[in-house]
């Protein structure tokens, strides 16, 4: 890395004088520029159609994260080009300072964020693959695997499957079993709940899918122990290629009804998404945190939450690795509805 400044804070029209510039590319960049571009959009004058054109186009180029800011309830034309827009100091300084800290990662996620805009859900996720792979080979993960360490493997995980499955009628329940992880993502539980997903897919009478998880959370997302565990990135993509939940998770996902609780973090709040209908009970929380890793989402996210919630704030929940509570995700209709005791307590009910 270079030693230049990890963000640049511009007004809108000097922003506007540094994109249309020749070397904007590489002046904001993790490795021969500044990380972040940060634009001022308050007081921001109306521009032409032929110069916001043009800076649409660069902002979407542009292989650092950029970030606007407007506190004025007033619209500004280019705000939903950027990758993030904040609306205070404290979300500004926080997403900021994150994308900061692991450059290389946060650039590879809001290129794919953009990029997966345009691109179907299979498309999404093969994109999502090879990122991940290339990140799973970079220098931020590789530091982020030294300072922890060799993991500690839980001796007394226990001997039941990873994933439970049953049937009544044309409904399937499909439980995440691993409570004493708080139903950590593991290679086990993946294949497993593929191949679940798999038969669900296949069996046009199951007219209902339950996905849900026991003990205290519905997952905690990708189990740690099994970081770094990795085969090389090209075919740990080949892997995910052929073993994916959240693929065959998206064929059925009509069907699918995820109800979760406590934890949802990484991949327990990636593959909710997918499902037609997420219920959540209050205690729920939901967190991305693996750009902090040094990667980015990888069971699924990346397709699946800004489909949900818009590029823009899947960018912050990923850049920042923030927790957002029930009541804020069915808001921002990550989850559908919030139950208590059986009773919705917020958003549209269901039968």
């Amino acid at each position: 890395m270079n030693d230049a400044p990890t963000a640049k804070r511009l007004s809108a029209r000097d922003a506007i004088d540094t994109l249309e510039s020749v070397g904007s590319l590489s002046d904001f960049s993790p490795l021969t520029g500044t990380s972040v571009l940060v634009v001022d959009l308050d007081g921001a004058r109306r521009l032409g159609r032929d110069i916001a054109s043009r800076v649409r186009t660069k902002l979407r180029e542009l292989p650092c994260p950029t970030i606007a800011i407007r506190r004025a309830p007033t619209r500004y034309v280019l705000e939903g080009d950027f990758d993030v827009l904040v609306r205070s100091d404290d979300d500004l300084e926080k997403t900021v300072a994150a994308a900061a800290a692991h450059p290389l990662a946060a650039a590879t996620l809001v290129q794919l964020l953009r990029h997966g805009e345009k691109l179907s859900l299979h498309e999404a996720l093969v994109a999502e693959s090879l990122a991940y792979s290339v990140l799973q080979a970079g220098p931020e993960f590789s530091a982020w695997s030294a300072a922890r360490g060799v993991p500690r493997v839980d001796a007394t995980a226990s001997a039941e499957p990873a994933v439970l499955v049953s049937r009544s009628g044309d409904r399937l329940d499909v439980v995440l079993n691993r409570p004493e992880r708080h139903n950590a993502y593991s290679v086990e539980m993946r294949d497993a709940l593929t191949e679940a997903l798999e038969l669900a897919a296949a069996d046009s009478s199951l007219h209902e899918i339950v996905l849900s998880g026991r003990g205290p959370s519905f997952s905690a997302g990708g189990d740690l122990t099994e970081f770094g565990s990795r085969p090389d990135p090209a075919t740990a993509h080949a892997v995910r290629s052929a073993r994916n939940a959240a693929r065959v998770l998206s064929h059925c996902a009509e069907r699918v009804r995820a109800e979760v609780h406590g934890a949802c973090i990484g991949a327990g709040a990636e593959l909710a998404a997918f499902a037609a209908f997420v219920i959540a009970r209050p205690n729920a929380y939901f967190e991305l945190p693996e750009v902090a890793m040094g990667l980015i989402p990888g069971a699924g996210g990346t397709a699946s939450i800004p489909r949900r919630i818009g590029r823009q704030r899947a960018a912050y929940m990923a850049l920042t690795g923030v927790r957002i509570d029930a009541k804020t995700a069915v808001e921002w209709g990550l989850i559908d509805s919030i139950r208590s005791n059986g009773d919705t307590v917020a958003g549209r009910s269901v039968a």
